[in-house]
């Protein structure tokens, strides 16, 4: 898999790819990472790259040109590397909140490589975003730019792609696999500050402790998360991606 981050911190994205799962897969030869800077495509000796808001207010907005000059050059670069197609992802508190299913229907599409706009100030202007193939929320809150919420798409796709993890069983057993929160884990000591752990963990009867975890995943996620259980869509728009 191929990932390129349009981000003005390319040295932040950089650094932490390199750590747990992630950094892992990327030695193991999984997936492949480039970042490019817009500032690198700015057109004046003071490499700008914002400017202040049409209408007034607060803060600044990311100029389209050297954002657009950007995602060009990766989605260029991509295709002259062997992607067959690529994709262009803004992270916006704005986009289709991230899901499981998404995450796994993004995996799955290996020949696809990603351009990730990580956008910085009040946002990027309008014109650019509306050229992008689709907005992505990793959540309703907002962080003062677009690269920790790319590291965290990059982190759940890179546990999907095979050889990831070192024990494939991991990434079907994770919270949300099944659409339930993942059921309540123990190690050792057995008796920690007077709590023991379940008794049925500690029998040795597979079918059992496979059961108790439903059980306990099931009503974890009716106490935490009773959205979870409700009836979906049938129209696939996690898989679809459509940006809003």
């Amino acid at each position: 898999m191929r990932i390129d981050v349009v981000t003005l911190f390319p040295e932040m994205v950089e650094h932490a790819a390199r750590f747990g799962v992630t950094g892992r897969a990327r030695e193991r030869g999984l997936w492949h990472l480039r970042t490019w800077n817009p500032r690198d495509f700015a057109t004046d000796n003071h490499r700008t790259v914002d400017d202040r808001p049409y209408g007034g207010g607060p803060g600044m907005v990311m100029m389209a040109e050297p954002l657009a000059k950007a995602v060009a050059a990766a989605r260029m670069a991509q295709r002259s590397d062997g992607c067959a197609a690529t994709r262009t992802i803004h992270l916006s508190p704005a986009g289709t909140p991230l899901t499981h299913r998404r995450v796994v229907a993004l995996a799955r599409d290996a020949d696809t490589g990603y351009v990730l706009v990580a956008g910085r100030y009040e946002g990027i202007d309008e014109r650019l975003v509306a050229t992008l193939d689709e907005e992505i929320a990793i959540g309703d809150f907002v962080v003062s730019g677009g690269e920790l919420p790319a590291l965290m798409l990059i982190d759940a796709l890179a546990r999907h792609l095979p050889g990831a993890l070192n024990d494939a069983e991991s990434v079907v057993q994770e919270s949300f696999a099944d659409g339930l929160l993942d059921c309540p884990h123990y190690t050792r000591p057995e008796v920690y500050e007077g709590e023991a752990v379940p008794a049925v963990l500690l029998s040795g009867n597979h079918a059992s402790i496979a059961r108790w975890r439903r059980e306990q995943a099931l009503a974890r996620t009716r106490s935490r998360r009773p959205d979870l259980l409700e009836p979906r869509p049938s129209s696939g728009s996690d898989e679809a991606g459509h940006r809003q």
